[in-house]
């Protein structure tokens, strides 16, 4: 009886998180050119890709974080590079779990939406 309950149990698919992301993918993630991508890496400390042996970028999920929290603060608040450097040098934690509540807010949201659709 046990094993007819595990058969009827519905299957839900996990998130599959990589460990690193090619700068491709990370540029198709955030809509933007691989130079702006380069050129956050240079203004902001936070963002330390790996590189590979032949130099190629290689993001973590730390990497794409502090990618969201940097286009947060200079695309929708408006900060210049310099505001946003300091803010993220005095705000980091705080900075941190903003991003984690606006991600959340957007799963919430797609899950929302995708309900609605199914309606």
């Amino acid at each position: 009886m046990v094993q007819t309950d595990i058969l009827n149990m519905p299957y839900k698919e996990r998130e599959i998180n990589k460990l690193y992301y090619t700068m491709g993918e990370v540029t198709k993630m955030f809509d933007v050119n691989a130079s702006q991508i380069r050129f956050y890496e240079r203004e902001f400390d936070i963002l330390q890709p790996k590189k590979n042996k032949k130099g190629n970028r290689l993001f973590t999920q730390t990497d794409i974080a502090n990618l969201k929290i940097i286009f947060n603060l200079v695309k929708d608040k408006g900060y210049t590079l310099q505001g946003a450097r300091d803010y993220l040098r005095t705000n980091k934690t705080e900075a941190k779990e903003n991003q984690r509540v606006i991600d959340s807010l957007e799963r919430l949201k797609s899950f929302l939406v995708e309900v609605r659709d199914s309606l």
